[in-house]
Formats: C-alpha cells, structure tokens, sequence
C-alpha cells in the first residue's frame, strides 16, 4: 500500500483517443485563454489607466479581472501541453501546486463578485450613504479580506488533500488537478476530514448566494421604484452583467458537482468542468464591457493609443 509520499505522478484525463482531436482540442483551449488575456488584460489596463474608473465598482472588476487570468493560467497551460504532446503526466508537485492555485483564486472570484454584489447593493439602495460604506479605505479592506480568506482556503484544502494515504492508483477523471477527483484516490478514513471541510465550505458558499439572493431583491424593488425609464435603465446596466456572471459561475460549478450519478458520463463531466473553470474567464469581460459604456470607452480609449504609438 503506498501513500502520497511515494507517489511521483497523477495521470489526468485525456482529452481525446485521436491525434485530430487532441490537436483540436489544443486549439480551442488556446483560442480561449488568448481571449481570456486579451479581455481581462484590457479591463486591468484600462481600470489603471484610466483615473474616472478609480471607483468602487471597476476596482471589484480589476480585481475580478485578476482572479480570471489566475483561474485560466492555472488549469489550461498544462492541458494544452498534454494535448500537444500526446501526454497524460502531471507531477506530484506541479498537480498539488494547480490544487492550492485552482482553489485559491476560484475562491477569490466568488468573494469578490459576493462584494460586487454589496456594491451595486449600497449604490442602489443606500446611495446617500455609498461614499462612507464604500471608502477607498473600506473597498481595500474588502479585497483585502477576500484575498487572504482565499489563501487560507485554499493552504488548508491542499495541505489536507496532500496529507491523505492514496492507493487506489494515480489516474484522476478531471483533465486539471481538482480536490474531489484526489479524494476518490484516497484509502484512509482520513478523508472524511476532507470531506467536512468541503461541507463547511459549501456551507460558507451557499451563504454568499443568499446574502446576493437577498441583496438582488432589494436591488430590483429600489429599481423598479425609479420614476424615469432611464434612471430603471441604467441601474439594470450595472446590475446584469454582474448577475449573469455570478449565474454562470454558481450553475456550471452547482450542476458539475451535485449532478445525480446517473447522468454522469467522461464526456458531460468533461463539457461541465471546462464551462465553470475554462469559459467564465473568458465571457466575463465581454459581458462587462457590452453593458457598460464606460469600461467599453476606456477600452477603445487605450487601444486607439496602443495603435497610434505602434
């Protein structure tokens, strides 16, 4: 019976049987992470930049932007590598180190955007309060919070992870290095410990999306009491793309972990895994910069300058 210790590699999915398909797979993966970068580098950029966007609501979404590019760079590199070379190989080092990086900065994401969340919150429904509430003091803080709570998380789920006896051999049914698909390798009790730290987590989780439940309630009833259409316009074009992005997000990771095993098949689980890990990074500047003018003219304000300097 060997343990953890005595384990150098984990085999990861393979993303494909066929030669075309893997490479196929390489492109998409590639075309999707360039798009990633493209758009979150742009919103860091034009966020920094540009000093009328230094305000609550486009720091969340420098920092959203960050935990984005995180995510994507943490879990695609490898899979395009695997599918380029025809391999399945992970280290033990580099697959513990995509757990603690994977786990980290999903778990910024969804507080920040629990954050955002209280932002549109305060600017909708207490707006003669929003300078106080939400400082440049305050905001800091929050980030703050919301960057170290998700170290923390994710030091103690890697650390735990790695620490269990593995002996039901090295192939993981995830094309990334993710905690559940670790915990099926597992022979020890011990991974019961496991397991309650990730019900305590679901647990932490499931009070972020009442508090944003609740939140977007009182959001829609203060907008809806907005006397000019276009006063009602212009809140819901802060507010939806914030909505669908947390939609997104908290559906495809719900439905991929929580779906009854009757359905569950490679292929599904595959599709899932990459529509919460791979594609939210992507679509979420898009989203962003379709509905809100400002961002998509500090946006077009850069790259007219990055193109007449070049």
């Amino acid at each position: 019976m060997s343990n953890s210790s005595s384990i150098s590699h984990f085999l990861l999915l393979a993303l494909a049987d066929t030669r075309q398909l893997q490479l196929l797979h390489f492109c998409l993966f590639l075309g999707i992470s360039l798009a990633a970068l493209l758009g979150n580098g742009l919103i860091i950029s034009a966020v920094a930049c540009g000093h009328h966007l230094h305000t609550p609501m486009f720091f969340f979404l420098l920092n959203l932007a960050l935990t984005d590019l995180g995510s994507i760079c943490t879990t695609v590199p490898k899979a395009m590598h695997n599918s380029l070379w025809d391999t399945r190989n992970i280290s033990y080092s580099a697959c513990a180190a995509q757990v603690f990086f994977f786990a980290f900065f999903i778990s910024a994401e969804f507080s920040v955007l629990t954050i955002m969340c209280y932002d549109r919150y305060v600017s909708i429904c207490k707006p003669l309060h929003y300078g106080t509430l939400l400082s440049s003091r305050a905001c800091a803080h929050m980030a703050a919070a919301a960057w170290a709570s998700a170290f923390l998380y994710a030091l103690l789920h890697t650390a735990n992870t790695f620490s269990l006896l593995l002996c039901h051999g090295k192939a993981l049914g995830q094309f990334f290095c993710e905690i559940p698909h670790i915990l099926k390798l597992s022979c020890s009790h011990s991974y019961l410990r496991e397991l309650g730290l990730i019900a305590f987590s679901a647990c932490l989780l499931f009070g972020c999306f009442v508090f944003i439940v609740f939140s977007y309630v009182q959001i829609f009833r203060a907008v809806l009491r907005i006397p000019s259409e276009q006063g009602r316009h212009k809140a819901f074009s802060t507010c939806l793309p914030h909505l669908a992005v947390i939609s997104l997000f908290v559906i495809t990771a719900t439905f991929a972990n929580l779906k009854p095993p009757s359905i569950s098949s490679p292929s599904l689980d595959l599709s899932l895994s990459v529509l919460y890990s791979v594609v939210p990074p992507a679509l979420n500047p898009l989203i962003y910069s379709l509905r809100n003018q400002e961002l998509k003219a500090a946006v077009w304000t850069l790259m007219s300058r990055w193109f007449q300097r070049h």
